[in-house]
């Protein structure tokens, strides 16, 4: 493909991933800045502790929406574009939209840990794969109730979930590329949460964050 399109696609995926949703209902919905608030982050996880449940919900479905936004517009310009196989176009693009959500240029570089946006691009490339990391998150997040957990097991289903798909039908490869990049994304950007899943101090489900405390 040219490389063009895959600069075309990129630059899509990364200025529309980086769109910070949960900062914007955080401030919308408690007229609070999220980033100064328990991890910092203005994923779904956060923006839950910071300004409630409803909140969350909605930013977790706009993240979805964005990822899925991403990768189905890349479809479209690639099967336009060359009339070929869309599967690396769409990739980059979903991949680029983690990255953008992860490190937003809106923001000054801030922003999630790329999970929600990366189910959504999934979703958007083939939902099956997209649909099974989001039971398999829920279902850790209940049997757990560690939503940093959840989110990188979910991460990994998406590898684990490829392999034998791409083996036994015509799935492309290509899925299991953006599997991997993406769970590596992910893991990165829980590296604190691991450390203290290892030493039993990470929040669980459900806690929530004092805004009224000068603690971040």
């Amino acid at each position: 493909m040219s490389a063009w399109l895959y600069i075309l696609v990129i630059a899509i995926g990364y200025l529309l991933g980086a769109i910070p949703f949960g900062l914007v209902i955080g401030r919308l919905r408690r007229g609070v800045d999220v980033r100064q608030y328990g991890s910092g982050k203005t994923g779904v996880a956060n923006v839950t502790r910071t300004a409630g449940k409803g909140a969350g919900v909605l930013v977790f479905i706009l993240d979805i929406g964005k990822g899925a936004a991403v990768a189905i517009i890349a479809r479209a310009i690639a099967g336009w574009w060359t009339g070929a196989a869309w599967y690396p176009a769409a990739g980059a693009a979903a991949f680029a939209a983690m990255i953008g959500h992860s490190w937003s240029v809106y923001i000054k570089f801030k922003g999630g840990r790329g999970v929600t946006v990366g189910v959504g691009g999934l979703l958007g490339m083939y939902w099956p794969i997209g649909l099974t990391c989001l039971v398999v998150f829920f279902i850790v997040v209940v049997r757990t109730k560690y939503i940093s957990l959840a989110s990188m097991v979910a991460a990994s289903a998406s590898i684990w979930i490829s392999i034998p798909m791409i083996a036994l039908t015509t799935l492309s490869g290509w899925y299991l590329i953006f599997g991997i990049a993406g769970t590596t994304l992910i893991v990165y950007r829980h590296r604190d949460n691991i450390k203290r899943l290892l030493t039993g101090t990470e929040r669980k489900a459900g806690q929530k964050v004092d805004i009224e405390s000068s603690e971040a």
